[in-house]
């Protein structure tokens, strides 16, 4: 198992451009679609711890990932695996950065690969959506917590926190109001 989450993560990894968030749609389809090692309520759930973790993204997700699936030392693997493609691109790019530096063909690469992220981006989320069973009645939440985290800066471990905290009023209280039972 370690050694199959170290492959995956390196390919996952080595295999997306765009950062972490980017990594989301590649990682869906490895561990939940194709490997099944997580369900996607599993995977929707440690995208949100991740999102609420310092530290780097990807390596969240890696790191939880592996923990869910192995313990302790797939969790090392899983993150090893996929900083791996990062740390040796990186070196090679720090190495000869400055000869391409200001290169025409390089800017306009970038150019066209940043629309194709935010593409790849909206992929996991309608996909996310549906495995959280955002309807018209609740898609105000996401709606309302992205203008908060983007407009006025609130940090998204407080959206979840209000959220996680409301979810359980709701359940516990205004959910077992509709079944004609007390808040206990």
């Amino acid at each position: 198992m370690k050694k199959q989450l170290f492959i995956t993560f390196l390919k996952i990894g080595g295999f997306t451009l765009g950062g972490g968030a980017a990594m989301v749609p590649m990682m869906q389809r490895e561990i939940v679609d194709r490997n099944h090692w997580l369900t996607k309520e599993e995977f929707l759930d440690i995208y949100a711890v991740s999102q609420a973790t310092p530290g780097i993204f990807a390596v969240d997700m890696a790191s939880h990932i592996g923990y869910k699936c192995g313990g302790l030392k797939a969790s090392i693997c899983a993150a090893l695996g996929v900083v791996t493609p990062s740390i040796v691109i990186i070196l090679a790019i720090a190495i000869i950065f400055s000869q391409f530096q200001d290169n025409p063909w390089v800017e306009a690469f970038f150019k066209g690969v940043r629309p194709a992220v935010v593409a790849l981006l909206a992929v996991p989320i309608f996909s996310m959506a549906r495995s959280a069973r955002i309807t018209w009645t609740n898609c105000w939440i996401p709606v309302l917590s992205t203008v908060l985290i983007w407009l006025c800066g609130v940090s998204p471990a407080w959206i979840i926190l209000v959220a996680g905290v409301g979810g359980y009023v709701y359940g516990r209280c205004i959910g077992r109001k509709d079944k004609n039972t007390d808040c206990q």
